[in-house]
C-alpha cells in the first residue's frame, strides 16, 4: 500500500482550461482576454460549492505566469509571484495591510503578481475597506483573484471594482462522463446505474462527486455495483420505489404497510426515503411523456421502466401524488410521530380514487341528467306539473284563508241574506299559473312601511275594501251590506268581532296583485278593539300618512332645496324623539349632496357619534319634507381659533335685530344697548 497516496480530488485538477468540466463561458472569456491583452486587474469568481472556482483561478495565474503543466497546482503558492490567500483565517485587518505592504514588491519572476484569495466574503468590513484603495489602483503588474460562494456578502465597493464571473452548478450527464473517464483512468470498473447515483448525490459538485467515488472504491473495491452502492449508502434503491408504485397501483394497502416497516427495520431514514419519493414521483410524472426525458436526470433503462409504470396513472393522478408527498415532507418536520405520518402518507396514496373512476362517475351523471331533461324525465315532470296545476286552488284567492270566524255575515245568518257558496275570481293568466316557486297566497305577509309598487312609481293604486259582503255584491248595494256587517260585528263586539272585522274579499275586478292584498287582515291599535264605529272602514293605505308624494319621488334634489327644509325638519321632531338629539341637530348643518348621500358636518364630535347613531332614523324622518330617503353621514369639522372666528358682538346685535322685527322694535322705542357685563 502506497503511503503517498493522493485523493481523486486532488490527483485530477484541472491545470489547464480545456479541462475545466461545465464552465466554457468563463474559460473562452478569460482566453479571449489574455490572447487579446485585455487583462482586468481584478477578477471575482462566484458560484456553488465545488464547481472550480479556485481551480479556474489557479489555472488563470499558470497561464500568466506561463508555468508548465509539470507544476502541481497546490505547489503555485510556493513561488513568489504566486500569492494564494486563504480569507476564513486570515480576516483582519491586519491580514489586509500585509497584503497592501506586499502589493508594492515587483515580481522576481514572470510577468505579474498574482493573489489569490479564496473565500472573500469572509473578510471584515475593516478588511475590505484596507484593500479598496490598492485594488481601485494597483500596480501594472498587481492581479487580484477572488473567490467565494456568497457574493451578496462583499461589500458593494468591491463589486464595483472587479469583474465578477458566475459559475453554474455541473449537470449530472456532464458529472456521469467526468467519473466514467476517472474510472476508466484507475481501472474501475462500475454500471451506469452507480455512476448516476453518485452525480445525483453530490447535487452539482464536481468535487464532492470525486470524493464519493473514492470512498464507494475504498468500501467495494474495483468492481462497483449498483445494489452494493446502495447498501453501502444505506439508500432506498428503485427497485423498492417501483415496488411501492406496483402496491398504490393495486390498491394493496396491507403490502404497502409491509414494505414501509422492511425499509425502517433496515434502518433507512424517514426524512431521506420521502426525499427519494419525492424525486421518484417527479420522474415518474415526466416519463409519462418521452418528450420529457431529457429532464429526469437518470439512465435510459431506468427512463424507460419509469415511462411503463406512469401509464397506469393520469397525469392528475400524478400530479395529487407528488403533492401528497412534498405535503408529507413538510409536515415530518413537526411530527412527534415520524413513522405514523410516513404510514398514513402511504395509505393515502394506496387509498387513492383514480381520476379515471371519478371522471366515469361523471360522465354517468351527465348522461342521466341529459336523458332526464331530454328524454323520458320532460315528461313526468310535464305530468307532475299538469296535475300540481289541477289539484290544487288558483294562487289568487278572493276569500281569505279558512279561519274560526270567517266573515260576520256568515257568523250571524238571521241578519244576512243566504250567501252562496264561495267563489274563486276570475282565473289568472296561465302564466301565473305555470311560475314556479310561486308562495301560496295565504303565507304572503306585508311588513310594515312598505310601499306598493304602483304608488313608486307614480299609478293610481285603487283602494282596496276591507269589509265586502259573504257574496260579490253589486256597485250599488256595497254600502247597504258593509253597514249590515258592522252593525252584526259590533252586536258581537265581546266574542271576538274584531277578528272578523279584519277579514276581507277582494272585488273580482281587481287585479290579482292587489288580490293579494286584500287576504290580509287590517292591523287595528288593540284600544279601539271594543269601540263601535258609525264610519266605513278606511281602506288599506299603502303608504305610510307621512310619506312623500309619488310623483316627486324620481325628481332631483339639490343641496339648497335640503337647507331650506333642514330648520322645518328640526321643528317638526317632537317626542318620542329625544331632546337630546334634537339639540344636537342645532349644531349640524347640510354640507354636501352627491346622489343619495347626504353629509351633514358638525364641530362636535359628540354630535357626530349621535348623527352615526341616528342615521337611519334621520333619514326616514326626512324623507316626507324631501320626497326621497337619502343616506346620512355625519362629517367632523376643525373649529380655528375662537379669538379670530368670534363674531363680532354689535355685528351679531344687527344680524339679530334683522332677524327679529320685535327685538328692532323694542331697540327703536327703549334705545337697548349691548351689556357688557353680562356673563
Amino acid at each position: 500500500m502506497s503511503s503517498h497516496y493522493k485523493a481523486l480530488t486532488r490527483k485530477y485538477r484541472p491545470v489547464r482550461f480545456s479541462d475545466i468540466v461545465s464552465q466554457e463561458h468563463v474559460s473562452s472569456t478569460l482566453q479571449n482576454a489574455i490572447e487579446s491583452g485585455r487583462i482586468s486587474h481584478a477578477y471575482l469568481f462566484c458560484g456553488p460549492r465545488g464547481v472550480g472556482k479556485t481551480t479556474m483561478a489557479r489555472v488563470l495565474a499558470r497561464t500568466l505566469n506561463d508555468i508548465g503543466d509539470d507544476v502541481d497546482g497546490e505547489m503555485l503558492n510556493q513561488t513568489l509571484n504566486i500569492i494564494e490567500v486563504d480569507a476564513a483565517s486570515n480576516n483582519k485587518v491586519d491580514d489586509a495591510h500585509r497584503i497592501r505592504e506586499s502589493v508594492r514588491v515587483p515580481p522576481q519572476s514572470g510577468n505579474y503578481k498574482i493573489y489569490i484569495i479564496d473565500e472573500v466574503h469572509m473578510l471584515s468590513k475593516q478588511a475590505f475597506n484596507a484593500l479598496l484603495k490598492t485594488l481601485e489602483e494597483p500596480p501594472a503588474y498587481a492581479i487580484f483573484i477572488f473567490a467565494t460562494t456568497e457574493p451578496h456578502k462583499v461589500l458593494p465597493t468591491i463589486l464595483s471594482r472587479v469583474q465578477r464571473f458566475d459559475f453554474k452548478p455541473i449537470s449530472v450527464q456532464q458529472s456521469v462522463d467526468r467519473l466514467r473517464f476517472i474510472c476508466e483512468r484507475e481501472d474501475i470498473t462500475i454500471d451506469e446505474d452507480s455512476l448516476h447515483m453518485i452525480a445525483v448525490k453530490a447535487d452539482g459538485a464536481l468535487r464532492d462527486a470525486l470524493g464519493i467515488l473514492d470512498q464507494v472504491i475504498a468500501l467495494c473495491g474495483t468492481d462497483i455495483q449498483y445494489e452494493a452502492l446502495m447498501k453501502a449508502f444505506n439508500a432506498v434503491g428503485l427497485e423498492r420505489l417501483f415496488e411501492l408504485t406496483g402496491y398504490i397501483d393495486s390498491g394493496d394497502s396491507v403490502a404497502g404497510i409491509q414494505l414501509i416497516s422492511d425499509l425502517l427495520m433496515e434502518g433507512h431514514d424517514i426524512s431521506e426515503f420521502l426525499g427519494s419519493l419525492t424525486g421518484f414521483m417527479r420522474n415518474l410524472l415526466l416519463a409519462r411523456d418521452p418528450s420529457n426525458f431529457y429532464a429526469i436526470e437518470t439512465s435510459k433503462d431506468v427512463k424507460l421502466r419509469l415511462n411503463k409504470a406512469a401509464q397506469s396513472f393520469s397525469d392528475d393522478d400524478l400530479m395529487r401524488m407528488l403533492h401528497i408527498v412534498h405535503e408529507a415532507q413538510f409536515r415530518l418536520r413537526d411530527a412527534r410521530q415520524p413513522r405514523i405520518l410516513l404510514e398514513m402518507t402511504v395509505l393515502k396514496l394506496i387509498r387513492m380514487e383514480k381520476t379515471a373512476g371519478l371522471s366515469g362517475l361523471m360522465q354517468e351523471l351527465e348522461r342521466l341528467r341529459n336523458a332526464f331533461s331530454t328524454g323520458g324525465g320532460s315528461g313526468k315532470s310535464a305530468a307532475s306539473v299538469q296535475g300540481s296545476t289541477a289539484s290544487e286552488p288558483a294562487p289568487y284567492k278572493t276569500q281569505s284563508p279558512a279561519s274560526p270566524s270567517a266573515t260576520p255575515a256568515a257568523s250571524n245568518p238571521s241578519t244576512a241574506a243566504p250567501a252562496p257558496a264561495p267563489t274563486q275570481a276570475p282565473a289568472a293568466p296561465k302564466a301565473a299559473v305555470d311560475i314556479p316557486g310561486a308562495p301560496p297566497v295565504s303565507g304572503l305577509r306585508r311588513k310594515p312601511g312598505m310601499r306598493n309598487k304602483q304608488a313608486v312609481s307614480g299609478q293610481p293604486t285603487p283602494s282596496i275594501a276591507v269589509k265586502a259582503p259573504a257574496s260579490p255584491p253589486s256597485h250599488t248595494e256595497t254600502g247597504a251590506a258593509t253597514n249590515k256587517a258592522r252593525t252584526n260585528s259590533d252586536s258581537d263586539s265581546n266574542s271576538g268581532s274584531e277578528t272578523k272585522a279584519q277579514t276581507a274579499s277582494a272585488p273580482a275586478d281587481l287585479p290579482p296583485e292587489n288580490a293579494i292584498l286584500a287576504t290580509q287582515p287590517a292591523r287595528k291599535p288593540t284600544s279601539q278593539a271594543a269601540k263601535p264605529q258609525s264610519t266605513p272602514a278606511p281602506a288599506v293605505q299603502l303608504m305610510n300618512s307621512g310619506a312623500p308624494d309619488p310623483s316627486t319621488a324620481d325628481k332631483p334634489v339639490y343641496l339648497h332645496q335640503v337647507v331650506q327644509v333642514w330648520d322645518t325638519f328640526i321643528k317638526n321632531l317632537h317626542p318620542p324623539v329625544s331632546q337630546s338629539l334634537i339639540l344636537a341637530l342645532d349644531r349640524v348643518k347640510p354640507s354636501d349632496l352627491k346622489g343619495r348621500l347626504l353629509t351633514l358636518e358638525t364641530p362636535d364630535p359628540f354630535v357626530l357619534d349621535m348623527l352615526e347613531t341616528n342615521s337611519r332614523f334621520l333619514s326616514e324622518q326626512l324623507e316626507p319634507h324631501l320626497g326621497q330617503r337619502f343616506k346620512i353621514q355625519g362629517r367632523l369639522i376643525q373649529v380655528g381659533n375662537t379669538e379670530q372666528t368670534e363674531e363680532d358682538p354689535f355685528a351679531k346685535f344687527e344680524r339679530l335685530q334683522k332677524q327679529d322685527p320685535k327685538l328692532r322694535q323694542i331697540v327703536e322705542l327703549f334705545g337697548a344697548e349691548i351689556d357688557w357685563n353680562y356673563r
